[in-house]
């Protein structure tokens, strides 16, 4: 029975684990189109109007994550999963339809932001099922945060991947280019959540808190009753703006040839995806660290560490002028290999915050959870919703990148919202309300 028991877990893990994957492969589309959609000659290089589609991802959150937390808790975690795979299916069939030759001026962007939108409540659904199930699983604590860092690194993976896979397919960015030429990876993206919809029907998945939350259980509190969660969602919200922001900005920043731009790299569109890639690259480092490390190194203590390592990398990409140049490796798609490029110190500070921003989602989504007990479904329910920053943040970073205060000078959006993560690991995370019962 106990071996049944186990085998049941091993299960569940491997297959929060390959969602986690799905989650950033669908995420991470909509920078690298972003930049397909900037050159589009209707939306004149607006990097306001480029990071559209990553704020329709978010947005979805915001409507999707409340329900979600119900639908987990009344419906179970694999019925929720099966649901976020089906809608990511048909976010990305609307993204594809986008393509359409017939589809002229505006008429493909607003397709297209109405795709990003489906697949973003996909991936709410499928973010509210991991995170919490992981946690569960490992028994919260210090275990339940070293499954969801590993499953960070499933994540990171995919995100890696993606913008260098999608850099590759499109080449070199012009006016002409169209969302046509991205049909590939909507082609393979479309096939992957047909595959996993097919595959996890079959898969027995037990809910680990079946026999503790019914239909019958009474809440007689909610998750914003406790400071630590109410705090820890303000946190999810910031970092989740951070993490998107640093290497979207930067993406713009590297392939706008301008005198506003980098200016100095050839074939800037292709070099700028795969330099935002390696910031994945280090978030996927960042979270083999992590995960290694977690059963024995606390999630404040990792939290104060990072935000801190954080904030200086960031000073210093605002500080250090672009003429100063570095060498850095990246993804070269016609050699198939990591070669040397040259980039501004400016983009290596920015791509090394990976390594920080990497351990944070599952630190904080432990500290703001921990102790909650019956509430964690709803709990996971908010957090999705919070996850909207993702979305808002890099909106706020790029309008400033437009005005004349320039790229750099939008890096003081990620630079404030790291101060308040430093704060809450090292204040605001304490659990005072453990007067509520949570059985």
């Amino acid at each position: 029975m106990e071996t049944k028991k186990q085998n049941g877990s091993i299960i569940a893990i491997i297959t929060m684990m390959f969602l986690y994957a799905m989650i950033a492969f669908v995420t991470n589309l909509a920078a690298p189109i972003g930049v397909v959609m900037k050159n589009d000659p209707e939306v004149g290089g607006s990097n306001f109007l480029a990071m559209l589609g990553n704020f329709m991802n978010f947005l979805a959150y915001l409507f999707m994550g409340i329900p979600a937390g119900k639908m987990l808790t009344r419906i179970g975690y694999k019925k929720t999963a099966l649901a976020g795979i089906g809608l990511g299916f048909v976010g990305v069939l609307v993204q594809f339809i986008s393509g359409i030759e017939a589809l002229e001026g505006y008429s493909d962007n607003v397709i297209y932001l109405l795709g990003a939108f489906i697949a973003g409540l996909s991936v709410c659904l499928l973010n509210t099922v991991v995170n919490p199930m992981l946690n569960l699983l490992g028994g919260g604590g210090k275990r339940g945060n070293q499954l969801n860092m590993i499953g960070g690194t499933f994540n990171s993976l995919a995100g890696t991947l993606t913008p260098m896979f999608v850099g590759m397919l499109i080449g070199e960015v012009t006016k002409d280019t169209d969302f046509v030429d991205v049909n590939m990876v909507l082609y393979i993206a479309m096939a992957v959540f047909a595959a996993a919809f097919i595959v996890l029907s079959f898969v027995p998945i037990n809910d680990p808190q079946a026999a503790k939350v019914t239909s019958d259980t009474k809440f007689e509190h909610s998750p914003w009753n406790f400071r630590h969660f109410v705090l820890g969602a303000i946190a999810i919200f910031i970092y989740v703006g951070i993490e998107v922001g640093i290497p979207g900005t930067l993406n713009f920043y590297l392939s706008d040839t301008s005198a506003r731009g980098a200016g100095l790299l050839a074939n800037a569109a292709i070099i700028g995806g795969m330099v935002a890639g390696t910031y994945w690259l280090l978030m996927l480092l960042g979270r083999i660290v992590g995960g290694s490390i977690a059963g024995k190194v606390s999630s404040r203590v990792m939290m104060i560490t990072v935000s801190a390592v954080g904030i200086l990398l960031i000073l210093g990409a605002m500080f250090i002028d672009k003429s100063h140049t570095t060498s850095m490796p990246v993804f070269d798609s016609n050699a198939m290999s990591f070669v040397m490029e040259t980039v501004p110190v400016s983009a290596l500070l920015l791509v090394l915050c990976g390594l920080c921003t990497s351990v944070m989602w599952s630190c904080i989504f432990n500290l703001a959870t921990e102790g909650l007990g019956k509430y964690t479904a709803a709990a996971s329910g908010i957090f999705m919703m919070m996850v909207v920053g993702g979305g808002v943040l890099p909106l706020i970073q790029n309008a400033i990148a437009d005005s004349t205060l320039g790229y750099m000078f939008s890096y003081i959006v990620p630079l404030v919202g790291l101060a308040y993560i430093c704060f809450y690991a090292l204040v605001g995370c304490k659990n005072v309300n453990k007067d509520i019962p949570v059985e």
